[in-house]
Order: structure tokens, then C-alpha cells, then sequence
């Protein structure tokens, strides 16, 4: 599941799409559960979301555009709450954070997690309670555990001794404590791209359980007069299906919980296990519900705990991407419209739009699939094998690998992609001095930007010479 080191388009594939897509019966059609829940085509074929004609979105706001649902936002978020009841429930805010969405958070029950001081820089502009936010990182730095000390930040989730040692020395400055999760590995293989699993051996984060560091981090933080030791955190990857991953890691980590019960005398009265529950992104996706996940994943902690002899720790997840990702799509100009003719009489048409690798990374970095659809009028047209792709100067530059548009797509007309909540505007660069687009929410019939576009003032500010 590695991407070839040149870049996508360098992999093996095949000239006539992968096994898993079919032809559709409607190339206007929606596909079921890929898109957020008021998103529809209307009598001319063009899509809306949140009642906002995207033809007028994009006449508006130009393109290309993050439309973000945000009444399918909120549901999302209360459905994770609601289903993990007596959980806390902490939007990952690294798949996508901006202050609106953050009081959106707020005001829908859940806690918050950030993992750089940008993103506490948001959530506290945002008005975010700081004893409600989570802060992560492999790296954090001496100013950006003082700022979180002096902020109040909720919970510091540590993952190196060097950061136990500089937390420490934070809190004897600042004559404080400060409340901390010890984050650690449970050698899990999460079923996933290799570069978003997390709980294997051979990677940045936490501290190992099987070669002993674990529970030594956990004494340090224990021993330390400044640090409140509140648990054990577990995070094995991102885009996960099922739970066979979460109870191996939590046995492991449970037997860890127990260990130190019984050698340190300390029941730590909390445990996270992390987020990582996978979306569809194209048909070959099948995720499951919080209600679903909530069911399984409660059965395994109280299973396990059973088994130890131990009270059932308060426990937390983090989903990020399960919340914003479907509640989002990304929607796009088609500039040019290329047939290549490949071997064995195949064709594959390359469809152009004005965004690209720039605004969604993830298709290049992670092999990521995604669909797409016509999204400005409806076609009669036969279906034919595409493959959309930006601007940028270079082959990996692919946003839709393989989906079936419409044969008569042509310049001018618009395309929407799905499921680009997550990670796509989180990670958007200015590659080729593209400028970023703007998210702009939709609720109601009204489009209201959340996030502005970049102008070529904002792209020089930082250029000395420029000015």
C-alpha cells in the first residue's frame, strides 16, 4: 500500500480502471453515502449542497472551492457524541480547523484536539474552552508547552521522555501542574496506507510497549511533581473499517493499564483510544457508523477490564475525518479535455481542472481514491473511463484516478469531488504559487465564506522583495 517514489502516476495500473469500479447506470447519479446528506442534483442536473446551487456558488466565489456542509457537519458530530455517550469525544482538529468550525465543535458538545501551536492559536481565537482541548504532537517545543501550561490547555499528551523532562521543568517555572496521557505504541498493523498507521514499532510516535519504555514513561510522569498523570493514549492509524485493530490495541494497552496498577500502585482513571474510523471516499469503502463503533469498541474495553480486574477507565476517542470528511466536497472548472488512446484500443480522457495536487495532496502522497461528478448540468452522454488531474507541473498531479464522466465533458462545464473534508484545505500548499481556495459553508440556501480565498497580496507578504 506504498505509493511508488516518483509519484503516483509512476505505479502500476490498469488502462481499463480497477476491478471495484463499474459503469454507471446514470453518470448524473449520486452515489449513495459518498456525499454529505444535503447535497442533491437538481431539475437541470447541477448539484447543490446545503440548498446553494454550486453554479452559483461558483459564480460567486470562483473556483476551485471547499463547500462544506454545515448541517451535515453538526450531525456528524452530534451522532459521534450522542453514540459514545459517557465518552469524551475530541474533533480531531488536524483533518480541518478553522475558528468556525471550532465554535461549531464547541457549541455541538465535543471537546478538541490540536497538535500545533497554530492550532491552539485558532481554537483559543475561536473563544474554544482550553480546559476542553486535547494538545498533541511528537515535538512539541519549550514555548509550546509554556503557552499551553499558561493557557490552561485541558490534557498534554506526551510522546518522548525529552518532552516528559521539558514539561516538567514548565510546570516547576510556572508552579503548576498540567494533566497528562502518555502515548503509546501497541504494535498494531492498521490496515491502512503505511504513512497514517500509527501503533507499529518503526515510526515517530509514542512510546513502545513491548520494549519496556512505555512504563517508564508512565513512572517519570508519575514521578514528577508537576505532571498529573491521567492515562494511557493509543492512536493506531487513520482510515480504519473495523475494529479488530482497536482490540488487539486495546487488550495490549489494557494489559499495560493493569501492569502499572499492580507495579506502580496507580489506576490511572483514564484511556483514549485514539480515532482513525475510516469514510467512503469511492464505492469500494464500506465505514461503519459511530453507533456501530461505539457498540464494538465499548464490548472490548469492558471485556478486557473484566479480565483484569479493573474498573472501567473514563474513556475517550478522537474522530476527525469521520466528522468533516463527507461533509465536504471540492468543487472545480474543467479547462481542458484530453483523449489518450493507450494500448489494446483503450482510451482513458484526461479531464483538467483549475485546481490540482495544490488543494488535494492526499491522491499523491497516499494513492488516495476518489469519484467525482458532473456538478453543473446533466449530460445524455455515454459514460467514459476518466481520470481528472490538475495544473501543476508534474504527472502525479491526479485528484481522481479512475470514475466515469460524462463523454461529452467539456471546458467550462463544473466537476465536484467528494469526501475532501479531511486533510485536502489541512494540507493545500502553494505549489506552483497556486493560491489556496477559500471553504465556503453552506446552510439553508446561504454560502457564507469561513475561510477566504488567497489573493497574490497574501501569496508575496512573506517575499522581502517584493515589497
Amino acid at each position: 500500500m506504498r505509493a511508488h517514489e516518483a509519484g503516483w502516476a509512476h505505479a502500476e495500473s490498469s488502462h481499463r480502471g480497477p476491478s471495484w469500479l463499474r459503469p454507471p447506470g446514470d453518470v448524473n447519479a449520486l452515489v449513495p453515502g459518498l456525499w454529505s446528506s444535503t447535497a442533491r442534483k437538481n431539475a437541470e442536473g447541477a448539484l447543490e449542497v446545503g440548498g446553494v446551487d454550486l453554479r452559483e456558488l461558483v459564480a460567486e466565489h470562483g473556483s476551485p472551492a471547499y463547500v462544506l456542509d454545515e448541517a451535515d457537519f453538526r450531525a456528524r458530530a452530534r451522532a459521534f457524541r450522542d453514540a459514545f455517550d459517557g465518552y469524551d469525544v475530541y474533533y480531531a482538529g488536524k483533518a480541518f480547523l478553522c475558528t468556525t468550525v471550532a465554535r461549531w465543535v464547541a457549541e455541538e458538545g465535543l471537546s478538541l484536539d490540536v497538535a500545533s501551536d497554530g492550532e491552539l492559536t485558532v481554537a483559543l481565537r475561536a473563544g474554544f474552552d482550553p480546559a476542553r482541548i486535547g494538545y498533541h504532537g511528537n515535538n512539541k517545543s519549550q514555548t509550546e508547552l509554556e503557552r499551553a501550561v499558561r493557557e490552561g490547555v485541558g490534557r498534554i499528551i506526551v510522546d518522548s521522555f525529552t518532552e516528559i523532562a521539558r514539561l516538567a521543568d514548565v510546570t516547576r517555572e510556572a508552579g503548576t501542574t498540567a494533566a497528562v496521557m502518555v502515548r503509546v505504541t501497541a504494535g498494531v498493523e492498521a490496515h491502512t496506507h503505511e504513512y497514517i498507521a500509527t501503533a507499529h514499532e518503526d515510526q515517530k510516535f509514542g512510546f513502545s510497549i513491548t520494549s519496556g519504555d512505555a512504563i517508564e514513561a508512565v513512572r517519570q510522569v508519575q514521578e514528577a511533581p508537576g505532571l498529573e498523570l491521567r492515562g494511557l493514549h493509543s492512536h493506531i492509524g487513520s482510515q480504519i473499517f473495523d475494529t479488530s485493530g482497536f482490540e488487539v490495541a486495546a487488550r495490549r494497552v489494557l494489559t499495560l493499564h493493569a501492569r502499572v496498577s499492580e507495579e506502580l500502585g496507580v489506576e490511572m482513571p483514564e484511556l483514549d483510544l485514539g480515532g482513525g474510523f475510516g469514510i467512503a471516499y469511492t464505492t469500494q469503502d464500506d465505514p461503519s457508523d459511530p453507533a456501530q463503533l461505539a457498540t464494538e469498541i465499548t464490548k472490548i474495553v469492558e471485556h478486557e477490564c473484566r479480565g483484569f480486574g479493573l474498573a472501567v477507565p473514563a474513556l475517550s476517542v478522537e474522530p476527525g475525518r469521520a466528522i468533516v470528511g463527507p461533509a465536504m466536497c471540492t468543487v472545480y472548472e474543467v479547462g481542458t479535455v484530453k483523449p489518450v488512446e493507450l494500448d489494446a484500443g483503450a482510451v482513458r480522457t484526461y479531464v483538467s481542472v483549475d485546481g490540482g495536487m495544490s488543494d488535494n495532496i492526499r491522491t499523491a502522497l497516499y494513492d488516495a481514491d476518489y469519484s467525482c461528478t458532473i456538478a453543473s448540468r446533466r449530460s445524455d452522454a455515454p459514460a467514459v473511463l476518466g481520470r481528472v488531474v490538475g495544473k501543476h507541473c508534474e504527472a502525479g498531479d491526479i485528484l481522481v484516478k479512475d470514475e466515469f464522466v460524462p463523454g461529452d465533458l467539456t471546458p467550462g462545464d463544473l466537476v465536484a469531488v467528494p469526501g475532501t473534508g479531511a486533510y485536502c484545505r489541512s494540507m493545500a500548499s502553494n505549489y506552483n504559487h497556486a493560491l489556496r481556495p477559500p471553504v465556503v459553508a453552506v446552510e439553508g440556501g446561504v454560502a457564507t465564506v469561513v475561510v477566504r480565498r488567497e489573493t497574490e497580496d497574501d501569496l508575496l507578504r512573506t517575499d522581502v522583495g517584493a515589497w
